[in-house]
Parts: structure tokens; sequence; C-alpha cells
């Protein structure tokens, strides 16, 4: 039996919500699923999502296929570089500690990353909302109604030898 990591959609029309399940890869998209790993609602900024690591290390070990997306979501909660490090440890490279130091220092530096991201981003939305509104220029061509016929052309072209003269 094939298994996938995989999004299972809920919300209404325009207002997705999904949870990341654990699925037979036969069952529909919204259909039977084996276990719940978590959720993920994409139309907060940022995204909001909830993985349990625990559970989807295990079943990434244990073979579980993910989607593209679902393998994006767990590479940023850092369940991919912890199934990484497990692997080192299990080929002898370094020791379990270590492993854990390392995923430690690393999920220390990815938090720092995204609420540095999420402070620009409020301070843009702060920006923009309070910046004064700015009208478009109409372009400086004139108006087919401003545009001199071309009788006036001529008066003003036989004034102009006249004053000349």
């Amino acid at each position: 039996m094939a298994v996938k990591m995989r999004l299972q959609r809920h919300g209404s029309k325009k207002r997705p919500f999904y949870f990341i399940v654990i699925a037979d890869a036969r069952s529909p998209r919204d259909g039977k699923f084996i276990q719940k790993l978590g959720s993920y609602n994409p139309l907060t900024v940022p995204a909001t999502i909830q993985v349990d690591r625990q559970k989807a290390l295990d079943w990434l070990q244990k073979g579980a296929q993910p989607t593209d997306t679902v393998r994006r979501i767990l590479s940023f909660k850092g369940v991919l570089y912890l199934k990484h490090l497990l692997r080192g440890v299990s080929l002898g490279l370094f020791d379990e500690a270590a492993a854990m130091e390392k995923f430690t220092k690393w999920m220390a530096e990815h938090e720092a990353q995204v609420a540095k991201r999420q402070g620009a981003h409020k301070k843009v939305r702060m920006e923009r909302r309070n910046a004064p509104v700015v009208k478009k220029v109409e372009a400086a061509a004139p108006k087919v109604e401003d545009a001199p016929t071309p009788s006036e052309v001529a008066e003003e072209a036989a004034e102009e030898t006249k004053t000349e003269e």
C-alpha cells in the first residue's frame, strides 16, 4: 500500500483551510485518511502551520511520500532536516546529542529569521496604511478638445507674418 502525506482541503469556496494527513495514495483528496498530522491555513499572513513533528518524522521514516506542498511545509518546520540528522546518527557520523544540538541551533536561527520577516511585513503594512493617497496624474499630451483647429493655426501664422513686417 502506497502511503502519502498530503493536504486535505476544508473551508468554504475561496476560503481554503487544509489538514495535513497520512492517506492511502488511492483514496480521494478529501476522503478517508489514516492519521491527521496537523493543519495549514494559507489565508493568514504569514500562513499558519501546525505540525506534530514527531508523528511526521515517524511516517517519513516508515516510507510515506510527501506531496510537493507538504514537502515544503515539512522543510519549513524542520522535519526534513531532523530526518537528515537522524540518518547521520544511524550511519555513525555523529551521536544523537550532537544532532539535537545542531537541530536546536538551526531552529533558533530559523525562528529569528521568520520573526524578522514578520516584522518587516508589519512595517510595510503600516507604512501603506498611513501613506497619503496619491492620485495618478494624467499624461501631459493635449486633449483633443484643447488641440488647435487648422483654421486657428492658419490665423496664428498670418498674425506672425504681419508682426514680422
